[in-house]
């Protein structure tokens, strides 16, 4: 398929839409969630990133219906383990995490490589990471990216059946936003470039 021209793009209003995007926060996300066409049509997109040497290194866990409020369990369980005198809001964080409809866990799947660098292959899979948020805002959904003690512990990365050369790269909410996610300041990017000359 052929590159489109400058101004194709900029017809389709890529821009306009790259500068639209806004996380919503995971609590204020409801049903409807994205059915099986529609998440079909959105990892399709969020696969379409960087990936040098071809390793495909990342996969997804689909955490849906009644897995939420299981994982939720877990979790409380294994704060617990972790810290025995936990407080209760604390533990009641831990079982709301997965409050959305549906979260999709992107999984860096990384090991020894002679080739591709361990930190190129997971900067890929954050690339999926930021696609799929943009799929999902693209197809009229809301997303947060987000990762917490969860995406850390061995326990629990074990629980989501992760290998050892395996992690989590985020965890992507989704759903059906409960009110439009107010626009907050951006860095100026002005100030944040530089030109390199030879010395």
């Amino acid at each position: 398929m052929p590159i489109p021209k400058r101004d194709e793009v900029f017809g389709q209003g890529a821009l306009t839409f790259l500068n639209g995007r806004r996380s919503v926060p995971a609590k204020q996300l409801e049903s409807p969630a994205p059915d099986d066409a529609a998440l079909a049509r959105m990892l399709a997109a969020a696969v379409r990133v960087p990936d040098h040497g071809k390793r495909v290194p990342w996969r997804f866990v689909r955490i849906a219906g009644d897995a939420r409020g299981a994982l939720g369990e877990a979790l409380v369980a294994r704060a617990l383990e972790r810290d025995p005198d936990a407080a209760q809001a604390v533990l009641e964080k831990d079982r709301n995490r997965f409050h959305a409809p549906l979260a999709i866990a992107v999984v860096a799947r990384l090991g020894h490589d002679d080739k591709i660098p361990e930190a190129e292959r997971f900067a890929s899979a954050c690339c999926v990471c930021f696609a799929l948020l943009m799929a999902a805002q693209a197809e009229g959904f809301g997303a947060q990216w987000l990762t917490g003690w969860p995406a850390y512990d061995d326990a629990i990365l074990r629980l989501l059946g992760l290998g050892p050369d395996e992690r989590i790269a985020g965890f992507i909410h989704i759903g059906t936003p409960k009110l439009e996610a107010p626009e907050r300041d951006r860095p100026d990017p002005r100030a944040l470039l530089t030109d390199w000359r030879p010395s």
